[in-house]
């Protein structure tokens, strides 16, 4: 029985044109980049409206980060999002383009249950059966005599 716990800082869209980014660090940015769209893309997948039954596939396997996290995206968990956005009239386009992912990200339907052991319970179950008929026995010693 295990947890896991993910703080992921999703770094932001680069934009080469406005960073002015060249080499290692435009490299760094295109796989930024890449990233957020295939997270965009489960995110689109998970939302999309189907009908009832139909299978729709999630491209979970189409970066690092969508695997790493497909639990938090469409799994067994509770899932919080921070976005960050800034008040400044140069970044409102980033602004608004990070407000409309969290609100897509926010119609994602998670519908998390407690972990439970099976045999662990199994194991209580049987414990709590064996301490009733001890009791049982114990009273029918009593009424009866040896």
């Amino acid at each position: 029985l295990s947890a896991k716990l993910h703080f992921v800082d999703l770094a932001g869209s680069e934009r080469a044109k406005r960073t002015k980014a060249e080499g290692e660090r435009l490299q760094e940015g295109i796989h930024i980049n890449r990233g957020l769209l295939a997270l965009g893309n489960v995110i689109c997948a998970l939302t999309a409206e189907r009908k009832p039954g139909a299978h729709v596939h999630v491209p979970y396997r189409e970066s690092k980060l969508t695997r790493l996290l497909q639990d938090s995206l469409g799994g067994n968990s509770q899932t919080l999002m921070l976005a960050c956005v800034s008040p400044c009239d140069a970044d409102f386009e980033e602004t608004l383009n990070t407000l409309k992912y969290a609100h897509r990200a926010r119609q994602i339907q998670n519908r998390p249950m407690v972990n439970q052991d099976l045999e662990r319970a199994d194991a209580a179950q049987l414990r709590l059966q064996v301490r009733a008929l001890q009791a049982q026995l114990g009273s029918a010693e009593t009424v009866g005599g040896p």
